[in-house]
């Protein structure tokens, strides 16, 4: 009850915070009696000055309605796939005790694949679904291009007005608007004379991929008062179409005062074969190797450069050898790597490149040669050198001689065409097991060629009655749930059952396996089904597309 005297001044908002924080012992507010029942006169005083308070506020202007968001012209998401795309979002991996996975297809890995589908048939998302769109793409970066892609507009306009969500604003250069055209000359030379680096990185982009001239020629005319970091990442861009027009310039750019700059001058012009930096690499790389005749087998001869000379240096070549490496071998790699593939064969007496990758290499050279032709075949996209550095799928030591490790092959493999090189990897596992073609399995076109998923298949039911642990292979097995064609799914029923297990099995492995194909081909019915939530795609023209079904 309220025991203050009507009559006593009204205490201000400041004095009755004073006595809460001291205590009415030591401070009894006026309007407000001392002794036993101040606390609770205390807390009537402050009820009553709240609601003065509230009451005698003035509203403020109203903020301005934001813009409506801009339509998106795509068709509405069908009702099943919508369905779909929410319990994705709230996607749930299956789980179990121990660590055990369980055998429910893992939602969260089946999400990537939904969007990259979905993206391709061209849909909207649902409006009601961005906030949880958006979510996910803020918890997982690797979602982000396809979230966004498919988000549209509706998702530029929501986060505007969320700062949780503002990295949709980052990733999307210009906040949504449409980059001009090579012909729309006004807008391009504004976005490129006042835009953000990142718009005008995009700017760059888009403009060299529909006109490469265009776009080398706004570059030149800002390149001397660029940044040197900036420039860096410019000229990256031109890797894009690069063609022997861009020769002037990147000469130019060979004398630059970033070394940075020279050297990614430097790249850029060695996968020109026609260029002039790609004929002195000719003639510098061609005296380090001959043949040796003298012994009963031809054999390659390696002179290794004793000096890195201004010349090498400006065409760059980086003089200071990284911890470990011996100079003349660094810069003789260098030299290699950059000289044009098709120097060697009238240099080496005429032969192809697999009878040059055969030859035998005197003195320890032939694995830093080998290495250095395996990045010129990779610079160069020269197939031809590929398919003779890989050898045959089934060659001794995983690979052919100048495989010199998996991330190599697996670069030399993104050389051949996309049938190619399934047969390749499908061959090499039966040859060789799981274990060292996780890489590998990672540059084959989605969903895998037959072949090649049925070799995958194979090779883990090999793994299951030789009793070793699922998790050993957890990391191909799940390339697999992702990877492998739906179709696959009725040839692994007989895979399901609890195997007996040998004598020297890891004890409990045969559930783990049974578990583990359970999920696999639970996981690929559910893909299956995704794809036809989301009806019949049109028909494609062109190369075939490496992405999820």
């Amino acid at each position: 009850m309220n025991t203050a005297d009507p009559s006593s001044p009204v205490p201000s908002w400041e004095d009755l915070v004073g006595a809460a924080l001291l205590g009415t012992d030591r401070r009894t507010p006026a309007g407000t009696a001392p002794g036993r029942t101040g606390p609770a006169a205390l807390l009537d005083a402050a009820a009553a000055e709240t609601v003065r308070r509230r009451a005698g506020l003035r509203p403020g202007p109203a903020a301005p309605r934001p813009e409506p968001a801009a339509e998106d012209p795509r068709p509405a998401l069908p009702a099943a796939a919508a369905r779909r795309l929410n319990l994705l979002l709230a996607g749930r991996p299956g789980t179990g005790g121990g660590g055990r996975r369980g055998t429910a297809p893992d939602l969260m890995e089946l999400l990537p694949q939904w969007l990259t589908a979905v993206n391709a048939r061209g849909f909207a998302a649902p409006a009601e679904s961005l906030p949880a769109l958006l979510d996910a793409a803020r918890a997982r970066t690797d979602l982000r291009l396809a979230a966004l892609e498919f988000a549209g507009p509706r998702a530029l306009w929501l986060a505007r007005l969320n700062p949780d969500w503002r990295f949709a604003l980052r990733a999307t250069p210009g906040g949504g608007g449409t980059l001009p055209g090579p012909a729309d000359t006004r807008r391009v030379e504004t976005l490129w004379r006042e835009g953000l680096f990142a718009e005008r990185v995009a700017l760059l982009a888009s403009i060299r991929f529909r006109d490469a001239d265009a776009a080398r020629e706004l570059l030149a005319a800002t390149w001397p008062t660029e940044r040197a970091e900036d420039r860096l990442m410019f000229l990256d861009s031109l890797r894009t179409g690069l063609n022997a027009r861009d020769e002037p310039f990147l000469e130019q750019a060979l004398a630059d005062r970033s070394r940075n700059v020279r050297a990614t001058a430097a790249e850029l012009l060695s996968a020109l074969p026609d260029s002039a930096l790609a004929a002195r690499m000719a003639v510098r790389a061609g005296a380090c190797v001959a043949v040796d005749h003298t012994g009963d087998t031809p054999t390659l001869l390696v002179e290794a450069p004793h000096e890195c000379d201004a010349g090498m240096e400006r065409d760059g070549v980086s003089a200071k050898a990284p911890p470990g490496r011996g100079e003349r071998s660094w810069w003789f790699g260098q030299l290699v790597e950059a000289a044009p593939l098709a120097i060697w064969p009238a240099r080496l007496g005429g032969r192809s490149p697999e009878r040059i990758v055969a030859l035998p290499v005197a003195d320890d050279w032939l694995g830093e040669l080998h290495a250095a032709w395996c990045r010129a075949a990779v610079r160069q996209r020269d197939a031809d050198w590929s398919r003779a550095l890989l050898g045959p799928p089934s060659a001794p030591g995983a690979g052919g001689p100048g495989a010199v490790s998996l991330a190599e092959r697996a670069k030399l493999l993104g050389t051949l065409p996309v049938a190619e090189r399934a047969e390749w990897v499908a061959g090499f596992i039966a040859a060789h097991g799981l274990s060292e073609a996780f890489q590998l399995l990672g540059v084959c076109a989605v969903p895998w060629a037959t072949p090649l998923g049925r070799s995958v298949v194979d090779a883990l039911n090999i793994a299951r009655d030789a009793g070793s642990y699922p998790w050993s292979f957890s990391g191909v097995m799940g390339l697999a749930e992702r990877c492998l064609d739906p179709a696959e799914a009725n040839r692994l029923d007989a895979l399901l059952a609890v195997p007996d297990e040998p004598e020297d099995a890891s004890p409990g492995a045969g559930g783990y396996w049974a578990e583990a194909f359970q999920r696999l081909g639970r996981t690929l019915r559910l893909r299956a089904v995704m794809t036809e939530e989301l009806g019949p795609r049109e028909p494609a023209t062109g190369e075939p597309e490496e992405g999820p079904p």
